[in-house]
């Protein structure tokens, strides 16, 4: 079974659900989570915040962190997962913001990513990756470490149901 199919499978015995944030991965989260079949047991959806506005616009990440700090920033991947989750009332909330290339932004140097998990409590998970490689293989990386995280969080979780 692979990766994504596991962590479906543990969210919905968990009688959990998961919606994603992606800046980097531009709907790459998204689109392996419902490569699987039955994905929408558990998947309510996501949002493609790839543009910085939209990501207070439409995720609640705080105006004064973004013109602070840019929206490479653990803090803002933070925001992401959980505005995801509240705006799609999923139990799980899944973001990343990133620099995929070819260009540094925000003064990180390309294959800066950070991931974070929003869970049932509200409690965030983060992992910074310092990844090298061309942009598709940062974007395709990225998705793999970003379901690795949510993986490890729901196994964390899984005696509580809340969704």
């Amino acid at each position: 079974m692979t990766q994504v199919a596991e962590v479906l499978t543990m969210l919905v015995r968990q009688r959990a659900t998961l919606a994603v944030a992606e800046s980097l991965t531009g709907g790459l989260i998204g689109a392996t989570i419902t490569s699987v079949s039955g994905a929408s047991k558990a998947f309510r959806g996501g949002v493609v915040s790839y543009a910085t506005d939209l990501k207070q616009a439409l995720l609640a990440v705080p105006e004064d962190l973004l013109l602070r700090e840019g929206a490479v920033h653990p803090d803002v991947a933070a925001a992401m997962a959980a505005g995801v989750a509240r705006l799609c009332d999923a139990t799980y909330g899944l973001a990343v913001t990133g620099v995929a290339g070819p260009e540094p932004q925000d003064g990180r140097p390309v294959g800066t990513v950070f991931v974070a998990v929003s869970g049932p409590g509200g409690e965030i998970h983060q992992r910074r990756l310092s990844l090298q490689g061309s942009r598709e293989r940062i974007r395709v990386e990225t998705v793999d470490e970003a379901l690795d995280l949510l993986a490890s969080v729901v196994k964390a979780n899984k005696g509580e149901h809340s969704g």
